[in-house]
């Protein structure tokens, strides 16, 4: 494995502006770039292609730490009060929308944490999504902030499948667990069945499986969302890792993303109904997925040509 590296830098806000109309928030925050899960499915994997560095494996091997996070976030909502826009003005707030908040290294870091203190004294309504059960380090502060949901990111149970597609997350069990905690403590949370990877995790077994154990851990809600192959650079990542370990599947999946980042509906519908069906069988809440042909929260579409993917043939 190769060694990380972790950078400091400065950043002047905190803050991004949401744009698409469809998301249910206005503002996003990332504490960092980049995510030592390295999952390979990311889409947010193209963020570093951004800042001249590579979306390869340096995604999750060369972390930008944003020392002064929380006092460029401070200084943003200072201007924002004194400009004299209120709380409903500035809007809804996501964490962890292009990088996983809780990724180990806020474990000696803290400046998610710090971020949370902010939020506290502004009290603004947010949201926090995380693959990782070290958001219950910071149960008190949660419990100070308006928090609409705590979003837990959960692709599989299956061990297998969880090992060879994001080698370096918290056990899917684990997050189950969060969940349960989070809500035992008053902290609304619920699942991001995210993604569903086809012919992976989409079986009725696999579904039975996760939605089942999200009844038995009293999670508020469960949002399936299908995997998304956003970029070039995502692309062509998430196939390398098929042909290491799913060869088999290359084909089937370029039949599906070769030519869009979304699989098509044909597919989705029939495993959509599934889903729903389990839901209600298990009596949980279903939240519906976000439609957005790009990514929302700052990541800019690339204008690579479509990735050609002959070589893994």
């Amino acid at each position: 494995m190769s060694r990380i590296q972790y950078e400091p830098i400065t950043c002047k806000t905190l803050l991004n502006d949401v744009k698409a109309t469809l998301m249910p928030f206005e503002k996003s925050i990332n504490p960092y770039r980049g995510c030592q899960h390295g999952c390979s499915f990311c889409y947010a994997r193209s963020t570093h292609s951004f800042l001249g560095l590579e979306a390869d494996d340096s995604f999750q091997n060369h972390i930008l730490l944003k020392s002064n996070a929380a006092e460029a976030l401070e200084q943003q909502l200072k201007r924002m009060t004194r400009a004299g826009k209120h709380k409903a003005a500035i809007g809804r707030i996501a964490i962890g929308t292009a990088t996983d908040p809780y990724q180990p290294i806020e474990g000696k870091m803290k400046i998610t944490r710090q971020c949370l203190e902010v939020l506290a004294k502004y009290q603004l309504p947010t949201t926090i999504t995380t693959r990782s059960p070290l958001i219950l380090r910071d149960l008190d502060l949660l419990k100070e902030i308006p928090i609409v949901s705590v979003n837990i990111s959960l692709t599989t149970l299956d061990r297998k499948v969880w090992r060879n597609t994001e080698p370096s997350t918290p056990f899917p069990m684990k997050r189950l667990e969060t969940v349960q905690k989070l809500n035992e403590a008053g902290i609304p949370a619920g699942i991001f069945m995210a993604p569903i990877l086809p012919y992976l995790t989409d079986g009725i077994e696999d579904l039975t499986a996760l939605i089942q154990q999200a009844s038995i851990h009293q999670t508020k809600f469960v949002m399936p969302s299908y995997l998304r192959l956003s970029t070039r650079a995502v692309k062509v990542w998430f196939f390398q890792t098929l042909q290491e370990h799913y060869p088999h599947l290359v084909r089937r999946y370029a039949d599906l993303y070769l030519h869009s980042a979304h699989a098509a509906p044909d597919y989705r519908k029939p495993i959509q109904q599934q889903i729903h069906a389990l839901l209600e069988q298990y009596n949980v809440q279903s939240k519906e997925p976000i439609q957005v042909k790009q990514p929302a929260v700052n990541l800019q579409p690339e204008a690579d040509p479509p990735v050609q993917l002959a070589f893994l043939f």
